[in-house]
């Protein structure tokens, strides 16, 4: 079986501006809420640098991408959500 390459993303991770979150939430609210937008974003950067398939992503790839991308290393539970979210890309 040939090794695959690593495709790396060609630009930065730039954030759009950012707008405040609502208040008066609980706490577990907003942790929540970033932990799905951390996921989204760690997904994307899976899926352009040509990570398809949520059985090729695991922790360790998910964290290297998370470095490349200068994104802070997820945690198990983010990591557990990329892979769901790969799985519900249609």
């Amino acid at each position: 079986m040939p090794a695959t390459k690593t495709v790396l993303i060609d630009r930065p991770y730039t954030p759009l501006e950012k707008k405040p979150l609502p208040a008066g939430r609980p706490r577990s609210w907003y942790v929540r809420h970033n932990r799905k937008l951390k996921a989204m974003r760690l997904t994307i950067a899976l899926l352009d640098s040509g990570v398809y398939n949520p059985s090729n992503a695991n922790n360790k790839r998910i964290r290297h991408t998370a470095e490349v991308v200068g994104i802070r290393p997820p945690s198990d539970t983010t990591c557990t959500m990329v892979r769901t979210l790969m799985r519900k890309r249609y």
